[in-house]
């Protein structure tokens, strides 16, 4: 399940993103005819984005909880405040399709660089999510739960490094847009969400043909907390 649940988050966070890229220029498309169906559609693949997100933080949590609790806990915990982001971000790009609705229906007199203003706000808005969920939530969560890996050898060393670095490298990436370096949808953007997409997509197909390695024993002490009675190595 954990495994088909990543996949799904790539799969929706592409097509979402494909689809509803129009609406990102929020004067340009409430001042034009607007292709609302395609990116209603882009909005319902962020919702499914969602639901698979928060999927991922809870199918792993009882495998995560016997190993360590407290960051099983902080994924779970750090899943929902990615996937809340992301539902304020596709809030306001819906809120540009309404805006454009409402100025295509309403009188010549209608006050449109109002509108464009709202939008060029709303957009932003998404804008400013899009950093915060996909990026810096994203790769928090990938050092917490590539570190559990790394530490329980639940999966293959090479992919559980591949999520510290991937989460390390989205991370940097976030402070780089945010103090303008770049641009996020831009090449090095792309280049820097690289091995964080290659480290869930491996993870995935690990988790689909091979699930998790038997755990390896912690004793009591180990920054992993006591063994637990019925744990595996127990």
């Amino acid at each position: 399940m954990t495994g088909a649940l990543f996949l799904v988050t790539e799969v929706a966070a592409m097509a979402g993103l494909a689809l509803y890229r129009p609406a990102l220029d929020g004067a340009a498309y409430v001042a034009g005819s607007g292709p609302d169906a395609r990116v209603l559609a882009g909005a319902l693949s962020e919702m499914v984005l969602i639901v698979a997100v928060v999927g991922t933080g809870v199918a792993l949590y009882p495998a995560i909880r016997r190993r360590h609790e407290a960051l099983a806990i902080g994924y779970v915990c750090g899943r929902l405040l990615e996937a809340a982001v992301i539902a304020v971000g596709i809030v306001g790009l819906l809120a540009v399709v309404s805006l454009r609705q409402d100025l295509a229906q309403g009188s010549p007199a209608t006050d449109t660089g109002g509108f464009e203003a709202a939008a060029t706000a709303l957009a932003a808005v998404h804008d400013w999510t899009f950093l915060l969920g996909p990026n810096v939530f994203l790769g928090a969560n990938t050092l917490v739960l590539a570190y559990v890996m790394l530490r329980t050898g639940l999966v293959p060393r090479p992919i559980a490094l591949l999520g510290l670095a991937g989460g390390t490298l989205i991370c940097a990436s976030a402070v780089a847009v945010l103090f303008g370096l770049y641009a996020q949808l831009s090449a090095a953007g792309t280049l820097a969400a690289l091995p964080v997409f290659a480290w869930e997509v491996g993870l995935a197909v690990r988790l689909l043909t091979r699930g998790f390695e038997p755990a390896r024993p912690v004793r009591a002490g180990t920054p992993e907390g006591p063994i637990r009675a019925g744990t595996p190595g127990a």
